[in-house]
């Protein structure tokens, strides 16, 4: 069974107390899509290039410490081994938070996915989970992706990007809230001209340059 958070400002709390301690409760946060049948529109205007759609997270620690994770701040060299710190983060200390590699075919069975270790949790404040689209036109119903936040001994909660309509390629998808024992996840669905624009929205205040893969 599975929570689908349905309306902008949804929410879904989760005790991490709950079935056993923090130790064991791995936090996954995976965005599965595939290419789907791409309209003559699209490929007209993307030069029939294939959508390319990215994962990532804005992350702030307890001590005010704030950065962000995605496939594209690691994807020219800047990835590494789970327990180096790197762009792509780091899974055995701070910031606890790892991703695992760029699919930017949509053809991985596992998708897209990005680590937190529950060793972490209480340093970590907040996480904003976003998505874009690196390259191709924001056609989102034509990447059928579907984020998944994963806590084990808790149904998986679920914002299905697949069925949006936007002109805009970076997504706000989720807020993750950490207090004491539990954490919270609030459906945003939010959509921006990129990672600066979307950073104004929610008052994340990093510096940002442009980036390529």
């Amino acid at each position: 069974m599975a929570i689908k958070l349905e309306k902008h400002g949804d929410t879904h709390r989760i005790d991490l107390t709950k079935d056993g301690d923090n130790a064991s409760k791995e936090i996954v946060i995976n965005l599965n899509w595939t290419q789907g049948q791409q309209s003559s529109w699209s490929k007209f205007w993307n030069g029939n290039k294939s959508i390319d759609l990215d994962l990532g997270v804005w992350y702030e620690l307890q001590n005010g410490a704030k950065s962000c994770i995605d496939g594209l701040q690691f994807a020219r060299g800047q990835g590494g081994a789970r327990n180096k710190v790197t762009k792509q983060g780091c899974y055995t200390q701070k910031p606890w938070i790892w991703h695992s590699g760029d699919d930017q075919s949509g053809s991985s069975a596992e998708g897209e996915n990005i680590l937190i270790n529950p060793r972490g949790l209480s340093d970590l404040k907040r996480i904003t989970v976003y998505t874009f689209i690196y390259e191709g036109v924001a056609k989102w119903a034509e990447t059928n992706a579907v984020v998944t936040v994963k806590v084990p001994g808790n149904p998986d909660i679920i914002v299905e990007m697949g069925n949006q309509y936007s002109l805009q390629t970076f997504c706000a998808i989720a807020e993750i809230v950490f207090d004491s024992n539990s954490m919270t996840v609030k459906k945003l669905v939010t959509f921006h001209g990129g990672h600066s624009d979307c950073d104004k929205a929610y008052s994340w205040n990093l510096q940002w340059r442009a980036g390529s893969k």
